[in-house]
């Protein structure tokens, strides 16, 4: 199952101990924890959630948005020091999120958010790994990951989406989102579903740099065999999931398997690991209710735990969880202002104090 259905496997944790903001406002004491500590450099991005529970506050209101409003989105969160955003899906339930000749297309305000943010995003100077699914029936994994006709759809897909906008400067790479997770070590399915997507990718855009999103961070054995099939996996980056919103563990303890695959990464001299860190909760039961933004303050133990074994730290994520005061491209839970002023008051004293 996979992180696009939408938060429904994951499992692990995040986080040691973070400095609160009266400590980050007074600098940090120990010169080595001003080096570990990282901010949020990017987020997932999406079109519409793929659960109506889930994307309670904001699912509604995407449909809606102007080009005008998924442009000042964008610039939203670059001014929030977002330099890296991953798109979700270019397509779910059989529609599309594009005009494509493949599928018929969502009814939206604007005709072509893709064009849109990548637009705005070539402006900004951010970097957009582009999602290259759903074009089947996303509730499906296996199904999506193996089946020949969903990959010939894919692969015209990705033939499709290049033509269309591998123009834009934006346009760093791919985003593969099915996952089968990973149980003690990186399985066949995976490989062979990442290795094909690269393969198509790399002839598609030669440059292109491409990531992953596992879940299931905490029960790998990051041992000998799992840096075999690390060598073997055709992927630039894995951005392991903490899982820590989804309630398989607690912040502050995701840090220990993050250290196990950090070593694992340094001897396979291959992947970048960064963290897709989860700042949500859930309005009542896990995976049946809205998301809702987080307390600050478990986001701060995240990310601190984190930070000392990644080279970046992504979020799940930035829409409908977090919204500038006042922002004329307002989705999302009315608390995400509140999540949005904890974060900017912290990374703007880290910028100041020169932690980053």
């Amino acid at each position: 199952m996979d992180r696009r259905k939408f938060i429904k496997t994951c499992g692990l944790v995040s986080t040691s101990l973070l400095l609160s903001n009266d400590v980050l406002a007074n600098r940090i004491e120990t010169t080595e924890k001003q080096h570990i500590v990282k901010p949020i450099t990017g987020s997932w991005f999406e079109f519409l959630h793929g659960s109506d529970a889930e994307g309670k506050y904001w699912n509604a209101v995407l449909p809606g948005f102007s080009e005008t409003q998924w442009r000042a989105k964008i610039r939203e969160m670059s001014d929030m020091g977002m330099q890296y955003l991953v798109l979700m899906a270019v397509a779910n339930n059989g529609k599309t999120f594009y005009p494509s000749t493949l599928q018929p297309q969502y009814d939206y305000v604007c005709n072509d958010p893709l064009e849109a943010v990548l637009s705005e995003a070539d402006l900004c100077g951010i970097k957009f790994f582009v999602s290259n699914d759903f074009w089947g029936n996303s509730d499906d994994t296996y199904k999506m990951m193996t089946d020949k006709d969903i990959a010939a759809l894919r692969e015209r897909a990705m033939i499709e989406i290049v033509e269309k906008y591998g123009h834009h400067s934006s346009f760093y790479g791919w985003y593969y989102p099915n996952e089968s997770g990973l149980w003690n070590t990186i399985d066949d399915l995976t490989l062979n579903y990442v290795n094909n997507c690269s393969r198509i990718a790399r002839q598609l855009m030669p440059k292109c740099v491409n990531l992953i999103a596992p879940y299931g961070t905490k029960s790998v054995r990051a041992d000998d065999e799992y840096v075999r099939k690390l060598e073997q996996l055709d992927i630039d980056i894995i951005a392991y999931q903490d899982e820590v919103g989804v309630k398989k563990t607690r912040a502050g303890y995701a840090g220990k398997y993050f250290e196990a695959l950090c070593s694992a990464h340094k001897k396979a001299g291959r992947a970048k690991i960064w963290a897709d860190m989860e700042i949500f909760g859930f309005e009542g039961d896990v995976y049946k209710s809205a998301l809702i933004p987080a307390d600050f303050n478990r986001i701060q133990k995240q990310i601190e735990d984190v930070s000392p074994f990644v080279d970046n730290i992504l979020i799940y994520q930035y829409i409908g969880l977090m919204n500038k005061p006042g922002a004329t491209a307002f989705a999302g839970h009315p608390d995400s202002v509140h999540l949005y002023e904890a974060y900017d008051h912290w990374y703007r004293q880290g910028l100041k104090n020169k932690l980053w």
